[in-house]
């Protein structure tokens, strides 16, 4: 049995991620440190370092004189994102499946269960156990600088995740594909996995487009 001990910026880190996750903290209006220290208890040192963390991972941004505020979703980034993902994460998962082992195997199965709990319970979690679960299909690769750099793409994602599944079925969906991720990729179908996951990844960047392109003409009207 292993102990995870978290610091007090790192308890901080996921509270103040899970509220930005669920929408609880405005896009638009900036993080007030005072109030936010007093709430949650602690001094704002370890908040600030909270807050800079966030920003190292994309869902805060820092402006001169104004302080901490939630990045806004865009669809440039969208695009942008889910391009690199779709040049990396296929041949990834691909090879990775080729080298897994019982362990790998028994991980991966663990973390979807963890996903499909969170999907029927506290969405606030879906964003990162959608991470977890397609990290563990790369992990088994063993190459650092590639895995890295895909949690840091997956990371990025993590919110664009929760506005996929606000359309009424996607749940159903997403479950049903990653179901079938984990068939092929456990059976060591390397190059079934690999277009599985290419599909998988292109269906979500068409949905998120129509729904930022829905939104913007909503704007307009």
């Amino acid at each position: 049995m292993s102990i995870v001990v978290q610091t007090l910026s790192e308890q901080i880190f996921s509270l103040v991620r899970d509220r930005i996750i669920s929408g609880r903290i405005p896009v638009d209006t900036a993080i007030r440190q005072d109030a936010l220290a007093a709430e949650l208890g602690v001094s704002k040192i370890p908040l600030r370092e909270a807050l800079a963390r966030l920003e190292q991972e994309g869902l805060l941004i820092s402006q001169a004189n104004r302080g901490f505020f939630v990045r806004p979703l865009n669809a440039d980034e969208v695009e942008e994102v889910y391009a690199l993902r779709l040049k990396l994460e296929p041949d990834a998962v691909g090879e990775a499946a080729k080298v897994a082992t019982d362990a790998d195997r028994k991980a991966a199965r663990a973390a979807l269960d963890e996903l499909d709990v969170a999907v029927s319970g506290d969405k606030t979690q879906v964003g990162r156990l959608n991470r977890a679960f397609h990290m563990a299909l790369i992990r088994p690769l063993h190459r650092q600088v590639t895995i890295q750099i895909i949690e840091r793409l997956n990371i990025i994602c993590e919110r664009y995740v929760g506005k996929h599944l606000e359309p009424a079925g996607r749940d159903d969906r997403a479950h049903n594909e990653h179901s079938a991720l984990l068939e092929l990729w456990s059976a060591g179908r390397s190059d079934e996995v690999s277009a599985l996951m290419r599909q998988h990844i292109a269906m979500t960047l068409d949905d998120l487009r129509k729904q930022f392109e829905t939104e913007k003409t909503a704007k307009s009207a």
